[in-house]
């Protein structure tokens, strides 16, 4: 009972929409007082809580990146690279879908965060898609699915969070992501192309862009291709520190949209602004699920799950089955981060005692929470892209739920040929 009921609090407050910081710091000191009666002790821990958790030199990764990806969007970066992404496919049928997802890649590059990008694509890729005559499932699905690669192509805040819950590097987790983003995101495009062939009334004839246009669309989106590849040529060779090379990758991304004179100062100081509040609302939960983990800790909840699967002598890889679906579920309901700071404390013991390696997991761990963000019956992305471009939410969930099958392809050939994730890695210094 003592460990049930701060689960039950937990579950009760995120379902009565209190804020997940509040619901895992509340239910955490609930569960602290249980266990050891002392209210003293609790406050005590709530005291050091804060300032322990945030004053970690790893976690000034996280505003700087976010700060990247809001002068990214400040510098309409996403609109240039989907306008040169669609004049280079345009002459393939389904073309401007195919455009969508690698623009979704490409601007993850460069915000890491998928919310934003499927907020922004919509506005700018929805549109085009309709006046050309593609289908709204279609149209959504490619924005829907295709905003999920910002979780695993760097500079992806899901994956700084992993690597700062379980002290794992940042930098080869970061790296470890490129090789199956790229795989999605060439998986999703032939997965587009059967679709369209199989059912051609979802996308029109093809069109020819004129070559003029196709190289002018260029002379927008080099700069900040240029900068993608600095960054994750940075993070291969370890040059600097993702930390640095946040700070480098936003002063560039001013720089650039300056010059373009598309980052007035007004749009630099909101830019700065959403930056404060989104990376205060991250550090929040960190807080909460650190409170909450002293809690974990003194339960000894993850020592007595890793003792069952020990003493049931199961396969490992049953065991990590099991995780995946879990994690899969609980993502349906929950944003990327939270769903990883509340889970990792009990799974990450538990797959490091089966003898898996963290980065691999970790990358896993992002295909799990990318295929939830998408799927019915809940899937944040899914309702997103509905109230942005104004889809109806059951064409988005169809659109979502065919063209997630490239993540499900990407998963199932993690899980057979880990390398896929950790050769990468493996070759840097």
């Amino acid at each position: 009972m003592t460990i049930a009921l701060p689960m039950l609090v937990l579950l009760l407050c995120l379902l009565a929409g209190v804020p997940i910081a509040v619901a895992l710091a509340g239910s955490g000191m609930f569960g602290i007082w249980l266990i050891t009666g002392d209210l003293a002790k609790v406050m005590n821990i709530v005291g050091l809580v804060p300032f322990s958790t945030v004053a970690d030199y790893s976690l000034t990764t996280i505003p700087m990146f976010i700060l990247m990806a809001y002068f990214s969007a400040s510098s309409g970066l996403a609109r240039d690279l989907y306008n040169a992404a669609a004049a280079w496919l345009s002459h393939i049928k389904g073309g401007l879908a195919i455009a969508t997802v690698f623009a979704c890649g490409i601007f993850g590059a460069m915000s890491g965060a998928s919310t934003a990008a499927a907020s922004v694509m919509s506005r700018i890729a929805m549109p085009e898609m309709r006046r050309h005559g593609y289908s709204d499932e279609l149209g959504a699905g490619s924005i829907g699915v295709g905003s999920t690669l910002d979780i695993l192509i760097p500079p992806s805040i899901a994956m700084v969070i992993y690597g700062v819950a379980t002290q794992t590097s940042i930098g080869k987790l970061l790296v470890a992501g490129v090789v199956p983003g790229a795989l999605v995101a060439v998986l999703l495009a032939i997965m587009i192309y059967v679709w369209v062939r199989i059912s051609p009334h979802h996308a029109p004839a093809a069109f020819h862009t004129p070559r003029e246009e196709r190289i002018a669309s260029l002379k927008r989106v080099w700069p900040s291709l240029l900068l993608i590849f600095l960054v994750l040529l940075m993070l291969y060779s370890g040059v600097a520190t993702p930390t640095e090379i946040g700070a480098l990758g936003a002063l560039l991304a001013a720089v650039i949209g300056a010059v373009f004179g598309r980052l007035t100062l007004p749009e630099g100081i909101e830019a700065l602004k959403q930056t404060i509040r989104t990376s205060a609302m991250i550090f929040l939960i960190l807080i909460g699920a650190t409170i909450f983990g002293y809690y974990m800790t003194l339960s000894r909840i993850p020592q007595e799950v890793v003792a069952l699967v020990g003493a049931m002598d199961l396969n490992r890889w049953v065991v990590i089955v099991g995780i995946v679906v879990a994690y899969f579920i609980i993502s349906m309901f929950m944003d990327e981060i939270p769903l990883l700071l509340l889970t990792l404390q009990l799974t990450f013991p538990l797959i490091t005692a089966l003898g898996f390696d963290p980065i691999w997991f970790g990358v896993l761990s992002m295909m799990m929470v990318a295929m939830g963000l998408v799927f019915p019956p809940v899937g944040l992305l899914a309702f997103v892209v509905s109230a942005t471009a104004n889809v109806d939410l059951m064409k988005v969930y169809k659109g979502c739920s065919i063209l997630m099958l490239a993540l499900v392809a990407t998963t199932v050939l993690l899980m057979i040929f880990p390398d896929i994730a950790l050769w990468l890695p493996r070759t840097m210094r």
